[in-house]
């Protein structure tokens, strides 16, 4: 019997000291998981599902119908749901991050596309014009995080009220999908221009969105850090959405740029082959 008690005691004594190393090494984890159930309601997950829905099929079909990028993002998906859900990305204390095993995946993908010939076939492709469309998704993204702020689970530098004016891109794309490519009212160099615009406009946002997380290289956001992304179904906009904003830009431009050099080889080599 007094073999079992001071087993019995043992046990308990670890799990007392598990429990204050737990406490000790990982109070934001319980900090973050006490506010993302108690605070905010579903429909906010609900509608942020529905934006990454909406922004995988927009890029689905901007992808001519590409079974290979509709499984493979939807697989992405699923992978980043169940990691999510598990808490992985709350521990913040780790050099590096482990929030970075969400981007780099994505961004490594892309670095291999352009990189590739097989990669670069794959990425022109792409029709830019239902591209452009994807970019309205940005308009419920802001709103989104609107209400994430309003919940105090981001701060307010990632808003249109604070340093976020990605909310323009969402509001211009419709218009320059319109004038630009069904009337053909804008040039090729104002799409270009339009585009690196946009893509300032979400690099800008990532910086501070990235800063304002509570990483040991936080800069912004002290009073109210930028924890809602590191929980589901949060952390499908870093992971899903933002990647696939960045790459339609990307591509967007390559094209662009492509049919700018055809079209001044062609207006140059029309008189030369006219005097001969």
């Amino acid at each position: 019997m007094v073999q079992y008690r001071v087993a019995a005691n043992r046990l308990l004594f670890l799990a007392i000291c598990e429990e204050k190393r737990i406490s000790t090494v990982f109070p934001l984890c319980k900090k973050i998981k006490n506010i993302i159930m108690e605070k905010l309601p579903l429909y906010v997950g609900l509608f942020f599902g529905l934006i990454t829905l909406l922004t995988v099929f927009l890029f689905y079909k901007a992808s001519n119908h590409s079974r290979i990028s509709g499984i493979v993002l939807l697989a992405l998906l699923a992978i980043q749901a169940v990691i999510g859900l598990s808490g992985f990305f709350t521990v913040t204390d780790t050099t590096p991050p482990r929030f970075f095993l969400l981007i780099m995946p994505p961004l490594l993908c892309m670095l291999t596309f352009f990189a590739t010939k097989k990669g670069r076939h794959y990425i022109d492709s792409f029709d830019i014009k239902k591209l452009t469309l994807l970019h309205t998704t940005r308009i419920p993204v802001e709103i989104g995080l609107f209400i994430l702020c309003s919940y105090k689970v981001i701060p307010q530098l990632m808003t249109f009220e604070g340093r976020n004016f990605d909310i323009i891109s969402g509001i211009t794309a419709p218009l320059v999908y319109y004038f630009g490519f069904v009337k053909n009212k804008i040039s090729r160099r104002i799409l270009l221009l339009w585009n690196f615009v946009c893509l300032a406009l979400l690099v800008n946002i990532v910086l501070n969105a990235v800063f304002a997380a509570p990483f040991p290289f936080q800069k912004f956001g002290f009073e109210q850090p930028n924890i809602a992304i590191l929980y589901f179904p949060y952390v499908w906009l870093p992971g899903c959405i933002v990647p696939l904003v960045l790459f339609s830009h990307l591509v967007t431009i390559r094209q662009l740029l492509k049919r700018e050099r055809h079209t001044t080889w062609i207006q140059e080599s029309i008189p030369s082959a006219i005097s001969r």
